[in-house]
């Protein structure tokens, strides 16, 4: 009966571990940009977008569907570098075991 409370009280510290981390990682920003820079996003790791920054030369062109094409890119790109750190981290802490539902 040892092991199992020994295997119980290492996963409450894993819990813990991982709540903390969570917390950590949807305060946390992550940012990217496309065309060059001039458009930049900035996401949480909620995921929720937290800016768009658009350099107004962007808008000179008059083509729209390239600046949506470039926000696109750039929001897309901000959230996939917050689920790979997101990944990353809880991989660390969970010893590389997926853990469904946490992240």
């Amino acid at each position: 009966m040892r092991n199992m409370n020994d295997i119980l009280r290492q996963a409450q510290i894993i819990q813990g571990k991982l709540a903390k981390l969570k917390q950590e990682m949807d305060e946390h920003s992550y940012e990217a940009s496309s065309g060059g820079g001039m458009v930049k996003a900035e996401v949480s790791g909620k995921p929720e977008l937290r800016r768009l920054t658009i350099d107004p030369k962007a808008l000179e062109g008059g083509d729209v569907e390239m600046l949506q094409d470039l926000i696109t890119a750039a929001v897309n790109e901000a959230l996939r570098i917050a689920r790979e750190t997101s990944e990353r981290e809880m991989s660390a802490i969970s010893g590389g075991i997926k853990l469904p539902g946490v992240f």
